[in-house]
């Protein structure tokens, strides 16, 4: 396929195509609600948690898959979900995940149960999943080429500010009502956008391919393997053989996935587009900012209400900043990307984040606010300046009639992405913790050793009951967090930074040439 067929996007009907800047604006405030809807709900319970399980009588296990069960079903279904927009209408699949989002979470409303609970949340991730790659491959549709980039990018910076927006509105809630708020805000806000999604244009491919239901089954599995042996990382350990054995069957069945695409006639994804520069930069790019983006969030927050003592609601705020630089760049990206080059662009992103990281490990227990933001705004700057790009990139790269399963391999890096960060940061936090500490309860009763060395929560929790005692254990308890998040930092910064010498050798400078080729070359068609 050539380069001009690659950007001049897909084949529409006229009528979608020739719409007015005002019906192209409207489909643009659609999308990006939808997105933030989804991005908002994966955060939304957090802050919750603790409420939940007083509520409910909910074990640990049951509050982490609450949470978990939304991002399982969302991951594994995005690539099915995606190709059947494609098949049957963007616009349709859209309709429908809204509409389920909203049942599921109408559901804990009526069910209180943990169980059920956690079913409404994997009922929702479903819904989330069609929801996700509609809303981007319904912009690249409806843009012309040389406006697209734009639209992309603000969608992109939607995407990746949704975590901020949804800290921000749970925190409110949690102020003023109890945490079936919650629930009652994301039914609401699903079953508004369904009725505007209804003012919006079709989007389907007169000419659409049958769906690959060989293919789409085989990599549902394979992301729902892989991302479960992630999830469960953090709680079990990398060495339990339930962790690396869905991690490998997970591979496994992508290899499988891999050699079914070959074979088909019409697959659902062509593997051979991941050669394709653009593409498999983007792919990569996007993986490793929402490793990093997820990883943040899940360090950042502790540090700030677990040891600088912040409200969630005062967090939440207090992170609101991390979206300026994030959706500033995300805006400019029509203008800086010709300019630089995908190339530049990745490196330059890698080497902020990693900066970024580097910079947070210099935070301690007495730190002001000030230190822990402007590390945070340079790696913000680093998100933003390559979330739009890499979107795009891939978005441009994907076959006419493949838009949708385009987008939600887009997203499905997003989540793969941030689950591996979420483990790997949850992992080394729990383990660094409990290293430090231990040494330093010696002079303490043995039962109260047990809970300390578990988490800084229930540190804090036992300090609580102590009386005069108990500002020792927290200051202990603080300390050795605050060097336990800084040893998660330090991997992070290492991870993205070995990241930056490595995709840009293989990524398109402002020629479109790459420092390593590869061998063979990619069928985007």
């Amino acid at each position: 396929m050539t380069e001009s067929a690659l950007r001049s996007g897909p084949s529409i009907d006229s009528s979608f195509a020739g719409g007015s800047k005002v019906r192209r604006g409207w489909t643009l405030f659609v999308a990006c609600s939808g997105v933030a809807l989804v991005i908002a709900s994966m955060v939304a319970l957090n802050t919750a948690l603790a409420d939940i399980a007083v509520a409910t009588s909910a074990s640990q296990t049951q509050l982490t898959w609450i949470v978990d069960s939304y991002t399982l079903l969302l991951a594994c279904l995005l690539l099915p979900a995606g190709a059947i927009g494609d098949r049957y209408g963007r616009r349709t699949a859209l309709l429908v995940g809204l509409a389920t989002f909203a049942v599921a979470s109408f559901a804990p409303l009526v069910f209180e149960s943990p169980v059920q609970i956690i079913a409404a949340r994997a009922l929702a991730g479903a819904g989330a999943a069609f929801v996700m790659p509609a809303t981007l491959s319904l912009l690249t549709v409806v843009y012309p080429a040389e406006a697209r980039t734009k639209a992309v990018g603000i969608w992109a910076g939607v995407a990746g500010s949704g975590g901020v927006f949804g800290l921000i509105g749970t925190g409110l809630l949690l102020r003023l009502f109890e945490w079936r708020s919650i629930f009652w805000a994301l039914a609401v806000v699903g079953v508004l956008l369904f009725v505007l999604t209804l003012t919006i244009a079709e989007s389907r491919e007169g000419d659409a391919p049958p769906l690959d239901w060989p293919g789409a089954v085989t990599i549902g599995a394979a992301v729902a393997v892989f991302v479960f042996g992630i999830l469960e990382a953090p709680a079990n350990g990398w060495t339990d053989p339930r962790v690396y054995g869905c991690m490998i069957a997970g591979v496994v069945l992508a290899v499988v996935f891999g050699v079914i695409e070959l074979r088909r006639t019409h697959p659902l994804l062509d593997i051979r587009l991941f050669l394709h520069p653009h593409f498999g930069t983007g792919a990569a790019a996007i993986t490793m900012v929402f490793l990093g983006t997820f990883a943040l969030f899940y360090l950042v927050t502790q540090y700030v209400q677990q040891v600088m003592g912040y409200t969630p609601l005062a967090t939440a705020i207090a992170l609101a900043p991390l979206a300026v630089p994030l959706l500033t760049f995300s805006l400019l990206s029509s203008w800086y990307l010709p300019r630089l080059g995908l190339r530049a662009v990745v490196f330059a992103s890698m080497v902020l984040v990693s900066a970024g990281f580097l910079c947070m490990c210099t935070l301690q227990s007495d730190s002001s606010y000030l230190d822990v933001l402007w590390p945070l705004l340079v790696i913000s700057s680093g998100f933003g300046l390559c979330t739009a790009p890499t979107t795009s990139a891939i978005m441009t790269a994907a076959p006419n009639e493949k838009q949708g399963v385009a987008s939600a391999v887009n997203d499905a890096t997003r989540e793969i992405g941030g689950a591996l960060g979420i483990a790997m940061a949850g992992s080394i936090l729990a383990g660094s913790y409990s290293h430090h500490v231990a040494s330093r309860l010696a002079a303490f009763p043995e039962p109260l050793r047990g809970p300390a060395s578990d988490s800084l929560a229930q540190a804090l929790e036992v300090a609580g009951r102590l009386g005069p005692r108990g500002d020792q254990l927290a200051d202990i308890s603080k300390s050795a967090f605050v060097e336990a998040n800084n040893s998660s930092y330090l991997v992070m910064a290492a991870i993205v930074g070995a990241a930056a010498l490595i995709i840009p050798l293989f990524a398109p400078g402002r020629d479109g040439r790459r420092l390593i080729r590869n061998r063979g070359k990619a069928s985007a068609g």
